[in-house]
């Protein structure tokens, strides 16, 4: 739980009966971070009763290098039923499907406790709306950079997607290059308005500086 403060949102308290606000979505971004780590503490939320969405799943990485981990996941596409492979097992090839089904792995899905858990979790490949303008968390206790040596190998989850079988990495590449651009645009936007909101400030600084003085007296201002 040390770890998950570091995710908090604000407006966010526990109870005895989980996670209880009007902002207890909490939005993930997942590139960066290992499949494993990040599917354990999510799966550990979302049993607390929080609502987890988890964003950029193909840019979830893997220990260990690419070639190992296509042997595995191949070894795993052969496990099916001999006489009819429609009744399962079931093989996603998208890497949101892949993450969901992680997680699922970590919750006693077959319980009523588990499926409604299973349902506060959303995950999708690339950061389409209305996520795509929402702050985005990051989980440090998942983070490749900080679990892994520099020296270790490591794969992508979305380039094994597309190699056992994931159609869509170039229209999600391509997607995202537009939302880039776009978010881009409104940081830049953003950029004007912060400066010119402090020559405003700056501006008035003179003229109103016997309230402000008043409001740092009572602790309204700092």
């Amino acid at each position: 739980m040390k770890d998950i403060a570091r995710v908090s949102l604000p407006g966010l308290h526990k109870s005895s009966g989980g996670f209880k606000s009007a902002r207890q979505v909490l939005i993930i971004d997942g590139r960066g971070h290992l499949l494993g780590r990040l599917a354990a503490i999510v799966a550990k939320q979302v049993l607390l009763g929080r609502k987890v969405v988890v964003v950029r799943c193909e840019g979830i990485n893997i220990s260990g290098n690419f070639y190992r981990n296509k042997l595995k996941y191949l070894a795993f596409l052969r496990k099916r039923m001999n006489t009819n492979p429609s009744r399962g097992p079931y093989h996603f090839r998208a890497p949101s499907r892949i993450f969901w089904r992680t997680v699922r792995g970590m919750l006693p899905h077959k319980t009523k406790r588990g499926q409604a858990a299973l349902e506060r979790l959303k995950v999708f490949d690339g950061i389409p709306p209305p996520y795509d303008k929402r702050k985005r968390m990051v989980v440090p206790a998942a983070l490749k950079i900080v679990r892994l040596k520099p020296t270790r190998k490591f794969a992508f989850l979305g380039r094994l997607a597309h190699e056992v079988g994931w159609k869509y990495q170039a229209v999600t590449a391509t997607l995202e290059e537009k939302r880039k651009e776009k978010a881009k645009i409104h940081y830049n936007k953003k950029k004007i308005i912060v400066k010119l909101r402090k020559q405003a400030e700056k501006n008035v600084e003179s003229k109103i500086s016997k309230y402000t003085d008043v409001l740092k007296q009572y602790g309204i201002l700092v």
